[in-house]
C-alpha cells in the first residue's frame, strides 16, 4: 500500500506512520511543524519530510490512501488534491477501525486517566506473554512504536473523543464500536467543539450505544456524570454487561503507593495515589480480558507509567528536590495530578505551575471550570502565551480574568514565558516538588533544567 499522510508530526499520526513503515507499506508524509521526538523519530526511518509546509504535489495517482490528521486544515491544499485525484481520505481512528474490524476491540476512554489506564494493560499483556495490537497516546519504555497492527486476535486502543479529522467531525471513539471497554468519567473539555456539558456528556452516551452487542462496560461509579450516562444507556442495553468500579484502599509508605486488593498489599512504582483509582479500573478490563486478578497485580508492580504522565523529569534524593512533568491541562487532570502530588510528598513545599496552552483552557467561558483546580499546592502558578491567544483567535486575557476564574487569591499569573524561567529559578530550592502541568511546551523554556541547576549549586 502507498499511503500518504497529513500532518505527519501528531503523536497519534506518526506512530501509525512508523507502524505502516514497518510493514512494508510506502509511507509518506507532510506538516508545517513537527517537533521532538516525533522529529527525531520519522528522521531514524528516513520518513521525515524533505521540507516543512503543504505541497500539493505530494498527492499523485499512485497513492492508494490518504491518513489526514487533526492539525490540518479543511482548506489544505494536499487535502483538496486528494479529492480532486479521489483518492480515498481518511482519519487515523477510522484507519484503525478498519484494521482491527475482524480483531476484539479493547477501549478505553473517558476524560481522564486514558492514556495511564491503557499503557498499563499493555505493560500487564506484556508481561503475561500476550502480544495484542495497539495504539497509545504516549511513548512506553521498552516499546519502538506506540501504534502495532500485526495479525493478532485482539486490539487496545486508547479512545479519545475529540474529533476524528477537519473534515470528519466524529469523535474519535466513536469510530472504535468496542467488545471490551472502560469509561473513567466525564469533565466537561473542548468547548471549541462540544460547547456545553450537556452535549459533551452525550457524546459518551453515544459510544456507549455502539458497544458490540452482549459487550462489556467497566465504569468508574464514584463520577456522577458517568453514572448519568450509564442510567441513561442501561434502558437501551441490557445485553451489556456492566462492571462498576471504585477507588481501592491504599496507603503511602515511606513515599510508596500501595493498594490492597482481595486482602493482597502490593506495592506501586507509579506517583499519584489517583493511580490507584486507575488501576482498580484497569484490572477490571483486564478480568473482563482473560487476566486474572492475581496475574494483574504480579505484572503491574514494575509499572512506571507512561511518558508525560506524573514523569519524573529530575530528582534530587540529596536536597529533597523532585521536578514533575504532567500532560495535565484540563480541570479534572489538573485537580486530581495536583491533589495526588500533594498526598505523595505531604511533607514538602508543592509549587504546582500550569500553562494554559488548549483552546478550551485559554477560553474565558471555560477558565471557571479551573476553580479550585491547583488548591492543594501550597504555590500555585499559571502562565500562557498572548502569541497562542492570538494564534487561537481568542481575545486576550488579563491576569484578573485568569485569577478570579481560579478562585485563588495568592495565584501567581505570568504571561511571557521568559519571567517564568526566571522565576522558577527563584522559587528553586530543597525540600520542595515541583509539578509542571502542560498540553504544550512552556514556550520552549526548560524549567526542570533550569531547576536542577540552580537547586545542585546551593
Amino acid at each position: 500500500m502507498n499511503v500518504h499522510f497529513i500532518a505527519i508530526g501528531g503523536a497519534a499520526m506518526h506512530n501509525l506512520a512508523l507502524a505502516l513503515h514497518h510493514q512494508g507499506h510506502t509511507v509518506t508524509g507532510s506538516d508545517d511543524a513537527i517537533h521532538d521526538p516525533s522529529r527525531s523519530r520519522l528522521e531514524a526511518a528516513g520518513l521525515l519530510p524533505d521540507t516543512l509546509g503543504w505541497n500539493p504535489n505530494r498527492i499523485h495517482t499512485g497513492l492508494d490512501k490518504v491518513i489526514l490528521g487533526m492539525h490540518a486544515h479543511p482548506d489544505n491544499p494536499e487535502l483538496a488534491q486528494a479529492s480532486a485525484l479521489d483518492i480515498k481520505v481518511v482519519s487515523y481512528p477510522e484507519y484503525l477501525y478498519q484494521a482491527a474490524i475482524d480483531k476484539q476491540r479493547v477501549v478505553v476512554g473517558g476524560s481522564h486517566g486514558k492514556t495511564s489506564i491503557t499503557a498499563m494493560l499493555l505493560h500487564v499483556m506484556h508481561r503475561l506473554g500476550r502480544t495484542p495490537d495497539f495504539m497509545v497516546g504516549a511513548q512506553l519504555t521498552g516499546f519502538d512504536r506506540m501504534v502495532q497492527i500485526t495479525d493478532a486476535p485482539d486490539m487496545l486502543l486508547e479512545g479519545d473523543e475529540y474529533l476524528s479529522s477537519p473534515v470528519d467531525r466524529t469523535p474519535k471513539f466513536h469510530w472504535y464500536r468496542p467488545h471490551l471497554t472502560i469509561l473513567t468519567g466525564i469533565a466537561w473539555d473542548h468547548i471549541n467543539v462540544f460547547p456545553n456539558p450537556d452535549f459533551y456528556r452525550e457524546q459518551f452516551c453515544e459510544y456507549l450505544r455502539n458497544v458490540e452487542p452482549n459487550g462489556t462496560v467497566v465504569w468508574c461509579e464514584e463520577d456522577d456524570e458517568l453514572a448519568r450516562a450509564v442510567t441513561t444507556i442501561l434502558p437501551e442495553r441490557p445485553d451489556i454487561h456492566w462492571v462498576p468500579y471504585d477507588t481501592p484502599d491504599f496507603s503511602m509508605e515511606n513515599g510508596t503507593l500501595q493498594v490492597r486488593i482481595d486482602g493482597v498489599t502490593t506495592p506501586l512504582q507509579l506517583v499519584g495515589t489517583h493511580n490507584a483509582l486507575n488501576l482498580a479500573g484497569a484490572m477490571k478490563l483486564a478480568e473482563a480480558w482473560g487476566v486474572s486478578n492475581a496475574d494483574f497485580l504480579g505484572a503491574v508492580q514494575d509499572f512506571k507509567g507512561a511518558a508525560g504522565r506524573l514523569e519524573r523529569a529530575c530528582d534530587m534524593p540529596e536536597k529533597r528536590c523532585t521536578v514533575f512533568r504532567d500532560f495535565a491541562h484540563a480541570p479534572s487532570k489538573v485537580k486530581a495530578t495536583t491533589n495526588s502530588v500533594r498526598d505523595q510528598f505531604g511533607d514538602r513545599k508543592l509549587i504546582a505551575i500550569l500553562e494554559l496552552h488548549t483552546f478550551s483552557s485559554l477560553n474565558p467561558e471555560f477558565l471557571p471550570t479551573y476553580a479550585g483546580a491547583l488548591d492543594a499546592a501550597d504555590e500555585a502558578w499559571v502562565c500562557y502565551s498572548p502569541s497562542v491567544l492570538e494564534h487561537k483567535r481568542l481575545p486576550p486575557l488579563d491576569v484578573d480574568t485568569v485569577r478570579a476564574a481560579f478562585q485563588r487569591d495568592d495565584l501567581r499569573v505570568l504571561d511571557d514565558h521568559g519571567a517564568l524561567l526566571e522565576a522558577t529559578k527563584s522559587a528553586a530550592g530543597p525540600d520542595s516538588v515541583f509539578l509542571l502541568m502542560s498540553s504544550g511546551r512552556f514556550g520552549g523554556k526548560n524549567l526542570e533544567e533550569a531547576i536542577d541547576v540552580t537547586v545542585r549549586g546551593l
